[in-house]
Formats: structure tokens, C-alpha cells, sequence
């Protein structure tokens, strides 16, 4: 069950009342400290010298106003100064927090001015001291209200560097992907060319295997089809300077992946479940891909760990199941460039209409979990990956 965060306007009522409650008790010692007992009339400018600072989000200037004039009346009026500093604390902080420092500075100066206007109306002893008093609280004010004003510009600037890196970082594996399914359109497009001359090479002397090879045809060019229609939802701009890429690997390259892991450090298991048979190339590549990701991971966050590759070969689809009993990664060190972390498995994941998740184990460790569907019409139902972290 998820904690609702409370909303500025109901916390600052809530300190408002507090403030009002604390100046109201404390103006009960007035008489002890020397000061004419409150009356009706004080305890009304107590709260309206604290009261109005529920507000100070959304008017700050207005607020430092109507609670510095509340406390000049009560000032004027022969109470205790003391009860009526609260709200104009807080309202000086605020207006330094949210607008220039010459605004801050310029309420700063009110502030102090009314601090040195109570020392004067009470007969103050010791003037100097009041308006040290009043110099050091309104500069501290000012102070830690920059601070707070500075933090939160310096706070939306990273959150919005972060949105930007993370947009970029989708499109550019967006842009990876529609290269590589070009290349797989480019494959089934081959296949075509090639069993189509053959058809036509055999066509008067070998009419069955001329029907075949259109059999073969009608089947490619649906596949071909379907990989143009996924290339046509991704968003790429063309590198004309990107360098040759070799060719797309496959599950029946897992081993070479596999290998090239354990020598870097991680021992790892790779296990086979039903029959292994040719799949979509693009299906291939996708679970390839996630399958490669998740070992990067593992060998980079794990720390000492075993892990344990296994594919299943169902009816109409495919389960990759990549774990490991280690450490786990650190979701805030897991690098979210091209082909890494959960953005390159949740975008092949969604574009092959199949399902993933990625997380802790509860016996400790990671796992990863991706399904693919395997035939057409189950591809063509969609799928809504989800991701766990």
C-alpha cells in the first residue's frame, strides 16, 4: 500500500496552526516576563501574524506583508514583541527561498527595521544589541533561504538532464534496433529473390518442388512484412558513418556468448528445455540480446556469482531465463546507455510482443525473465512487458 505524500498547502496549514498555538501559549507569560497580560485584541494579531503563513507557498510577498504588519500593530500596541516573530521568520525565509536576493534582501531590511521599532517603542536598554539581533537573524534567514532556492534550481536542472538522457538514451537503442531488423528484412528479402528464381528455373520441369519454393516464398514475405511493419514504429535517424557490423547473431550462438563470459570471470550454465528448432529471426536476435545484456550485468554487478542460462521451447513461444546467486545490480550503477540495463530489454521486449521481468529472487540473486511468442498470431495479440527492479 502506497503513502500519499501530504500536499504543500495541508503542511503549511499545519505549521501555521502550530506556530499560532506556540505564540498563543507563549503570550501567556507575558505578564511574568514584564508585559501587559493579552487580551481579546492581542490574541487576534497572534493569528493574523501567523495564521496567513498556510499561504506562503502561493503568495510569499503578500504573506511576509500582512504578517509584518500584524506584528507592527501589536508592537504599537505595547505587547510582548517576542510572541509575534514566528510567522515573520518563516515568511522571510520563504520569500528567500522562491524569489531574487534583491526581493530577500529588501524584505530583510522590513524585517530588521520592525526588530529595531519593537526595541525602540519597549525602552530596549540595550539598542545595540537588538539591532545585532536583528542583523544576525535576517541575514541567517536570507541565508539558508538562497541556499534552498538554489538546491531546488539545481534539483529540477538534474531531473531534467536525467528525462533528456534517458529520451536520448531510447532513441538510440530504438536506432539499433530498426538497424538490425533491417538487416533481418534484408535476410527474408534474399530468401525471397533466391527461391523465387528457382521456382521460375523449375517451373515447366519440376512443377512440385516449383510449388515449394512459392510455399517458401508466401512464408518469408510474411515474416518479411511483419519485421517492416515493427521497423516502421521505431524512430532512427542514419548514421552514414556507421561502421560495418558483423552478422546478427543467433541462439545457436549462446555458447560463444557463454564461453566469452566464463572467460571473463562468471561461471555460467546454459540449458536447453524441448525440441530446438529455427524461430523468427527477429525473435532470435531479441532473446539473444536480452540473454546478453543480462550476463553483462551479472558479470559487471554480481560480484561472486554463478549464473544460469536456460531456454524453453514451448508450442507458440519462447522463455529465456537468465539468474544468478550474487550480489544483484544496483539499479542507481547500472549503466542506462545503448544495450544495457532495463531500457534495451523493455523496448526489444515490447517490440516482439512479449513479456519481461527483471529483478531480485527471493533465495537471493537476479533474475531475468523474457517470453516471446513464436507464431505470428500470437505475436499479432501484443504483449505489455513489465519491469521490476
Amino acid at each position: 500500500m502506497r503513502l500519499r505524500t501530504p500536499r504543500p498547502l495541508v503542511v503549511d496549514a499545519l505549521i501555521a496552526t502550530a506556530m499560532t498555538v506556540v505564540a498563543a501559549l507563549l503570550g501567556q507569560e507575558s505578564r511574568s516576563q514584564g508585559w501587559p497580560e493579552l487580551d481579546a485584541r492581542a490574541y487576534a494579531l497572534v493569528a493574523l501574524a501567523h495564521l496567513p503563513v498556510a499561504l506562503r507557498g502561493r503568495s510569499p510577498l503578500t504573506v511576509f506583508a500582512v504578517v509584518e504588519a500584524a506584528a507592527v500593530a501589536f508592537v504599537t500596541l505595547g505587547y510582548w514583541p517576542v510572541v509575534c516573530t514566528f510567522g515573520a521568520m518563516l515568511a522571510l525565509y520563504t520569500v528567500a527561498s522562491v524569489r531574487p536576493v534583491r526581493t530577500a534582501l529588501a524584505c530583510a531590511g522590513c524585517m530588521a527595521a520592525v526588530w529595531v521599532y519593537a526595541g525602540v517603542v519597549s525602552h530596549s536598554p540595550s539598542m545595540a544589541s537588538v539591532f545585532g539581533q536583528a542583523v544576525l537573524y535576517c541575514s541567517v534567514l536570507v541565508w539558508f533561504g538562497h541556499l534552498a532556492r538554489r538546491t531546488a534550481e539545481l534539483t529540477r536542472r538534474l531531473r531534467a538532464e536525467q528525462a533528456e538522457r534517458a529520451r536520448r538514451a531510447v532513441a538510440e537503442e530504438r536506432g539499433r534496433i530498426a538497424r538490425e531488423l533491417h538487416d533481418v528484412v534484408a535476410h527474408h528479402m534474399s530468401v525471397i529473390s533466391v527461391q523465387a528464381g528457382l521456382a521460375r528455373f523449375v517451373f515447366d520441369s519440376d512443377p512440385g518442388k516449383a510449388r515449394g519454393a512459392l510455399g517458401t516464398i508466401a512464408d518469408t514475405s510474411g515474416e518479411a512484412l511483419e519485421e517492416l511493419r515493427r521497423m516502421l514504429q521505431v524512430l532512427r535517424e542514419e548514421d552514414p558513418e556507421a561502421p560495418q557490423r558483423a552478422p546478427m547473431p543467433t541462439l545457436a550462438r549462446l555458447g560463444e556468448l557463454v564461453d566469452r563470459v566464463r572467460a571473463g570471470g562468471l561461471p555460467v550454465d546454459l540449458a536447453v528445455e524441448g525440441t530446438a528448432r529455427p524461430l523468427p529471426p527477429g525473435v532470435e536476435l531479441c532473446a539473444y540480446r536480452v540473454v546478453q545484456e543480462a550476463l553483462t550485468n551479472a558479470l559487471k554487478h554480481a560480484g561472486p556469482a554463478h549464473a544460469r542460462v536456460e531456454l524453453r521451447y514451448g508450442t507458440h513461444e519462447l522463455t529465456v531465463q537468465v539468474t544468478d546467486d550474487g550480489e544483484g545490480a544496483d539499479p542507481a550503477r547500472v549503466p542506462a546507455g545503448s544495450g544495457h540495463g532495463l531500457i534495451g530489454m523493455r523496448e526489444r521486449a515490447k517490440l516482439y510482443g512479449g513479456t519481461i521481468s527483471v529483478g531480485p529472487r527471493s533465495e537471493g540473486g537476479y533474475q531475468v525473465r523474457l517470453t516471446l511468442p513464436t507464431t505470428a498470431a500470437e505475436r499479432g495479440r501484443g504483449g505489455t512487458p513489465e519491469a521490476e527492479r
